[in-house]
């Protein structure tokens, strides 16, 4: 019977001390219908390898499975991603043939293991990116066959008992569509078979070559590491439309497949809720530190964007973390939290009468006005209007809130703060509503089109 599976696009975690690889375990996330035809795509075994973590990322929450089943680990050694390391216990994709019990990844490993051996699974792919470009000769040290960039890699020629067995042929496959769309001829994607059962010791502790011996058809995706990320997204994100296209497998994907878009959706589409959607940040211009931010002491829950994010305390500060990337550091003022409620605040936002809830991010061209209300003391943090000291019941433009109060690097967005005092007469915080003054009021990256493979048109210029 066909299962479907109940995914979700949001990823709720608990912050802890990051301290060790056990604090952080990996994501999977299943997209699709389960139809005995899962495509297995592995993200984020090197921590250094951003291409094809940020790339596995995307697929978890930016393409919709209309057909058949997609099983996604964008961040398989997410210790390694947020220490930016290749392996801080050492290589996670050379453990795979035998590991101790003892060894810090264990846990990872095992439990990876036993998603490839599933019955389900049909076809792996382990996302990477490698040095320079491969070629079959030396040209020079960047153009070489020492050079892993840049290939579709394969162990070995077939696998008899698998039912995408033709390793070889599928490998060609891959490479012929991605040399379709070249953003540079240098760029050319070739086949790389390792022959790993002909002595090659070290592709013999793979996580494809695992693959392999549970009858998997496996296969390792090289971008070049000399590529910026977001270009070596498009490659894997080529790579991966044609593997699903091989499978049957159908999809929406909501941008255009272009190196341009690719980069708009990696900086720009980020953000990062707390408290049951309490506070909402948008991320892509943050400032560095945030101060004074509502907090409550102790457990703090988020819900990220992408499952590559994540918060981690250090000394007195919050930080927020995104792949590779430290995103902001947020300076805690703690409070106790009121139960969360759907309760929306009565707002005029350029002259239009609106309901808005916590955790909403308003856009104003010219000025906003929050209707008084008795259940909550209001602070818009940075006004100041000597003539009018209230903070409801009149136009608040943006130059009644200084510059320094903003959260965001371009002095654009501001914080109005919601507090509420208990029976006892105690202040607990309610809420936050972010107002964002922009006289020019742009779509952001999530209003974007949805293109079905086939139709859209791909333009690695753009």
């Amino acid at each position: 019977m066909l299962r479907l599976f109940s995914f979700l696009s949001i990823f709720i975690f608990s912050i802890s001390l990051f301290a060790n690889a056990k604090s952080y375990n990996f994501e999977l996330v299943k997209k699709g219908v389960d139809d005995n035809n899962t495509l297995l795509v592995v993200g984020g075994i090197q921590g250094d390898e951003p291409g094809g973590f940020m790339a596995a990322s995307l697929l978890a929450t930016h393409y919709d499975i209309t057909k058949g089943s997609v099983w996604i680990v964008p961040n398989l050694n997410f210790y390694s991603i947020i220490k930016r390391s290749r392996g801080p216990y050492g290589d996670m994709n050379r453990k795979f043939a035998d590991l101790p019990k003892h060894d810090p990844e264990y846990h990872i490993v095992d439990r990876i293991k036993s998603y490839i051996a599933s019955d389900t699974v049909k076809l792996v792919v382990n996302l990477h990116d490698g040095s320079g470009f491969f070629r079959y000769k030396y040209i020079d040290k960047l153009h070489s066959p020492h050079r892993w960039g840049q290939c579709s890699i394969i162990d070995q020629e077939k696998v008899e008992a698998a039912k995408y067995g033709n390793l070889k042929d599928i490998s060609q496959q891959i490479c012929d569509h991605v040399n379709q769309y070249l953003i540079k001829e240098e760029h050319s994607y070739r086949l790389h078979d390792t022959q790993t059962a002909k002595g090659n010791q070290e592709m013999a502790k793979t996580l494809t070559y695992f693959a392999i011996n549970k009858g998997k058809a496996a296969f390792g995706n090289e971008a070049s590491k000399e590529l910026p990320t977001h270009e070596r997204v498009y490659y894997h994100l080529l790579a991966l439309e044609k593997y699903m296209k091989i499978m049957g497998i159908e999809f929406k994907r909501k941008f255009t497949l272009a190196p341009k878009k690719i980069k708009n959706v990696l900086d720009k589409d980020i953000s990062i809720s707390f408290y049951d959607d309490k506070i909402k940040l948008p991320l892509s211009e943050i400032k560095n530190i945030v101060k004074y931010f509502p907090m409550k002491d102790g457990e703090v829950t988020f819900v990220p964007s992408s499952p590559l994010m994540t918060v981690y305390k250090k000394g007195n500060y919050y930080t927020i973390q995104y792949g590779n990337r430290r995103i902001a550091r947020l300076k805690p003022d703690y409070f106790e939290m009121t139960p969360s409620s759907d309760e929306k605040v009565k707002f005029n936002i350029d002259g239009k009468s609106q309901e808005i809830k916590f955790g909403t991010v308003i856009d104003v061209k010219n000025h906003f006005r929050i209707s008084p209300n008795d259940d909550y003391r209001i602070n818009v943090i940075g006004y100041v209007n000597k003539k009018y000291p209230a903070e409801t019941g009149i136009n608040i433009k943006k130059a009644h809130i200084s510059k320094r109060f903003s959260i965001d690097k371009k002095g654009k967005i501001f914080r109005i703060e919601f507090y509420k005092k208990d029976k006892n007469k105690k202040e607990k915080f309610a809420g936050m509503i972010l107002v964002r003054f922009d006289n020019l009021i742009k779509k952001s990256a999530n209003d974007v089109q949805n293109f079905v493979y086939g139709e859209n048109k791909i333009n690695p210029n753009s």
